[in-house]
């Protein structure tokens, strides 16, 4: 093989030749390839092993004990889950109450400056509008996320 463009031509053939998947055309630039390479030939044989044993795996079903152990967890993630919403919904609400009473406050005090006052209420208001962005957005791929059953 004499590139990594022959090389990577070679990979796709064989790939398509593995799955069955390749014309007449590229059927014979295979076998040329094939053909002039022992160690691809060897490659490909193994490849082929390879997808024989695959093709032929089956899940083994698991005994009963693993699946009581998994509904225990999932009661475990749901409580949890539980748990965590309603610590986030008293944590929204203090944080709610105490931003009105700092806002509340800065309007009332009379010895700040008008810049700072403005100041300090954009820097609330921004802080909520971000608090709230993230939480939607958390709970969104929360939501969607493909992979969130997968074990890390």
């Amino acid at each position: 093989m004499s590139s990594t463009v022959d090389r990577e031509k070679f990979q796709a053939l064989m790939m398509g030749a593995l799955d069955g998947e390749l014309s007449a055309e590229q059927q014979r630039q295979f076998e040329q390839l094939l053909a002039g390479d022992k160690k691809l030939q060897s490659e490909f044989e193994k490849y082929k092993k390879l997808k024989e044993a695959t093709s032929t795996m089956q899940f083994k079903s698991p005994p009963p004990e693993v699946w009581d152990a998994y509904w225990r967890q999932v009661y475990n993630r749901v409580e949890r889950g539980i748990g965590w919403l309603i610590f986030s919904i008293g944590a929204i609400i203090l944080l709610t109450y105490g931003g009105f009473k700092l806002v509340e406050s800065v309007i009332n005090d009379p010895g700040l400056a008008i810049i700072v006052k403005i100041g300090i209420l954009l820097s609330v208001g921004g802080l909520a509008i971000l608090f709230v962005s993230v939480a939607r957005e958390k709970l969104f791929t929360r939501k969607h996320d493909p992979y969130r059953e997968v074990q890390r």
